[in-house]
Formats: structure tokens, C-alpha cells, sequence
């Protein structure tokens, strides 16, 4: 084990790590890893334990002599605020600091009304569900948005698409009433996110998600963390064209992108085309699940076209799984089984040889998973929270002061 020099001394937000973590789970094991003294343990440990983060069991085992105090992350001891938005459907929630649920919402938005009318009612639905509970004990806000977003910014750019959220800065606005950081990533980046954590971090480092519902959207997890791209456009599939659409006209100005034809939206249109009596994609899943040769036809028609795509994506990427979510790839098996079909016939033999095409694990919990998630692992992230302890400790919480942690 290497030891830290003085000029790199760990602060309390390795040490949180460290027990976050679960690599250390007692003081000495802290002391061991980072080089600091007893003292200094002491110090980082009284800290966190008087902010809430942490938690001390004296009860624990013993090999001789007195038992050594473990310590816990307390994923109590705080809340993140989370919201992702969808074209048409929305998920509200608020999370422990582990990013398990505590309450949610789930309502009907039309996001296209705009941010004015949009985030209050966001910020109206996180004020109920926080039940009683202080502001003080909000650590971040965490939002998907159906955008490509300027990450570091927190900036919404669309200009076809939620044009009246164009340019909009949301973190100030959201911070006028929860002064706490504020992220928002594209919707389909976190739910990406949410997936990968949940069910795959542990054994795989690159998978590709892709949302197929109202829209069409991709996130790609590169070596265990979003990849978005120089302007965060990364994961822009639903725009992607394809061969033989029949013309159709897409909401950005081009023809034919997969997201114009094989689409929740896509498939409504063309079955009322047909002459099926559908108005939601509940109705398409009656008429699936009865076997309608129509309506089969049309959704095998939208897996093969979105396996177009897939498949150039799993050529460039290289995943080790792709996760099919969202209302019309949970609920038409057809379609998923027809996308699989398109992408081990088109990719190529490397790239198909381990590759694995499943449906989401999380289903429409992904998002707010993937939302807590962004908060946590930047307010909590050791250079971040030593930076920001002000804010993220509750003021006199026995803190140390920062010349007291850099001697310490």
C-alpha cells in the first residue's frame, strides 16, 4: 500500500469514499490506507459522523480484545431531488444518498409547454414528496431532459426539437429555490446511466441503451462512464436515416431517420394508416399480444429498420451488451426480436461474437436511478465535497477548518 506524502493529504471526502466504498470499514483501516494519523482519523471521522454521512457500530467482531468500532455510509443522511422528463411521461422523485427511491411521482407532461410552466411544477412536486423533511437535508437535484444538453452547463440545446427550451440554463433557475448543485444530462444519457449501475457495472464497461418509445434515443457508456461528445449531442440515433423509410418526413427536416419509422409515434401512424383503431401504445400491445397479423407486420417492419441502426452502432462501438428500454421495446417482444435478428446479421462477426441484446432490467425506474446517481457521484466525489464541505455540511457540524485539515 502506497502512502500519501504530506502534500497530498486525504481529506474527509476520501475518506468518505473509502467507506462508501467499503474498502475501509474501521478507523484503522482508514489510517492504513491513506497514512494519516490517528488523530487525523479521528478528526476526518468526526466530521463526517456529525454530518450525518457516516455511521459508527461498536458491536462488531472481535479477534481478541475490544472490538473495533465499523463504520457504515449513512445513505440517510441526505436526500437528492430527481426528475426525468420524458416526451410525454415524467418520473419525480426523492432518493436516499445511495439513490434508492423514498417517494415518487409519475405524471403526464407535455414538456413542449416550455420551462416556465414545466420546472415549477417539478419543484411543486419535490416540495410534496419531500414530506416534512428540511431543505437542509437536500444535497443536489438531478434532471434527464428529452434535449441534447451542454453537460457542464446545465444548457438545453434544441433548436427543432423543445424549441422553447433553447438555450435555457436550468441549474440558476432550480437553484433560486434548492440552493444545492444541480445537474441535467439528456434523458436518455441518465437512463443509460441508471441501467449500467444497477445491473451491469459490475461486469461489463461498455454498453450501448437504447430508448425506443414516443422517440427514439441512444446513451453510450464508454469504459463505465457517458460518453457525451463534444457538444453532448453523443447518442443522436433517433436521427440517424435509413434505407427504404418510404420518405417520411422527420420532425428535424431530414427523411426517413429511424425515429420517423420505427418509433412509438411511428407505429400509431402507421397502424391507423392500416386501419387499427389505435390511440396509445396500450392499444398496439392489445393487438400484439391478440396476434394481429397487421400490427405484427408493422412493429417487425420498426425492429428490422431500428436494427439498421443498431447495427452501424455496434460496429462503431463495440458494446459488450445492448439494453433495448422504454414503452415499445418493454412491450413488444417482436420488435426486440427483430432488432437482434438485424444486428447479428449485420455487424460484424467480432463485434457480435460476445455481444449481448437484452430488454431493461429497471424498466421506467432507470431514470430516476440514473438521475440520483449523477447527483451523488459528484457532491460526494472526494475533490468535490472537500471543495464544497460548506455547502454540503450542515453548518457547525463540528468541521474542522480547512488549515486544521491541511496540518491535520
Amino acid at each position: 500500500m502506497v502512502r500519501r506524502s504530506a502534500s497530498t493529504v486525504a481529506g474527509s471526502g476520501e475518506v468518505l469514499r473509502l467507506i462508501r466504498t467499503g474498502e475501509a470499514l474501521t478507523r484503522a483501516d482508514i489510517g492504513r490506507m491513506t497514512g494519516l494519523s490517528r488523530p487525523a482519523v479521528a478528526l476526518r471521522v468526526t466530521e463526517l459522523l456529525s454530518a450525518g454521512l457516516i455511521a459508527e457500530d461498536t458491536d462488531g467482531p472481535s479477534t481478541g480484545g475490544r472490538p473495533p468500532a465499523r463504520l457504515s455510509f449513512n445513505a440517510a443522511g441526505g436526500v437528492v431531488l430527481a426528475a426525468s422528463l420524458g416526451a410525454s411521461r415524467t418520473q419525480i422523485a426523492v432518493c436516499d444518498l445511495a439513490g434508492a427511491e423514498l417517494a415518487r411521482t409519475d405524471l403526464e407532461i407535455d414538456v413542449e409547454r416550455g420551462p416556465d410552466v414545466v420546472l415549477p411544477l417539478l419543484m411543486d412536486v419535490w416540495a410534496d414528496l419531500l414530506a416534512g423533511r428540511p431543505l437542509s437535508a437536500v444535497r443536489g437535484v438531478g434532471m434527464g431532459v428529452p434535449a441534447t444538453v451542454e453537460f457542464a452547463a446545465g444548457r438545453t440545446e434544441s433548436a427543432r426539437v423543445m424549441a422553447s427550451w433553447t438555450g435555457v440554463v436550468i441549474p440558476p433557475l432550480i437553484s433560486e429555490r434548492y440552493p444545492v448543485p444541480v445537474f441535467v444530462d439528456n434523458d436518455v444519457n441518465v437512463i443509460a446511466m441508471g441501467e449500467y449501475r444497477a445491473s451491469y457495472a459490475r461486469s461489463v464497461d461498455d454498453l450501448l441503451f437504447v430508448k425506443v418509445s414516443t422517440r427514439i434515443g441512444a446513451g453510450v457508456i464508454a469504459g463505465g462512464e457517458i460518453l457525451r461528445g463534444a457538444l453532448g449531442a453523443a447518442g443522436e440515433i433517433g436521427h440517424i436515416p435509413v434505407r427504404d423509410g418510404g420518405g417520411v418526413l422527420c420532425r428535424c427536416g431530414n427523411v426517413d431517420c429511424v425515429d420517423s419509422v420505427a418509433s412509438g409515434t411511428a407505429i400509431l401512424r402507421d397502424l391507423r394508416a392500416r386501419g387499427r383503431e389505435v390511440f396509445t401504445l396500450a392499444d398496439v400491445t392489445r393487438l400484439v399480444r391478440a396476434g394481429d397479423a397487421e400490427t405484427m407486420t408493422v412493429v417487425r417492419r420498426a425492429g428490422r429498420l431500428l436494427g439498421e441502426v443498431v447495427a452501424s452502432a455496434v460496429n462503431l462501438l463495440n458494446p459488450a451488451v445492448v439494453v433495448l428500454g422504454g414503452d415499445v421495446a418493454e412491450a413488444f417482444q417482436p420488435l426486440v426480436s427483430a432488432v437482434r435478428e438485424v444486428v447479428y446479421r449485420r455487424s460484424t462477426a467480432l463485434s457480435t461474437r460476445s455481444l449481448r441484446i437484452e430488454r431493461s432490467r429497471l424498466g421506467p425506474g432507470a431514470g430516476i436511478t440514473g438521475c440520483a446517481l449523477m447527483v451523488i457521484d459528484h457532491v460526494l466525489a472526494p475533490e468535490a465535497f472537500d471543495t464544497a464541505a460548506d455547502a454540503v455540511l450542515p453548518a457547525g457540524a463540528g468541521m474542522a477548518s480547512p488549515s486544521q485539515r491541511a496540518t491535520a
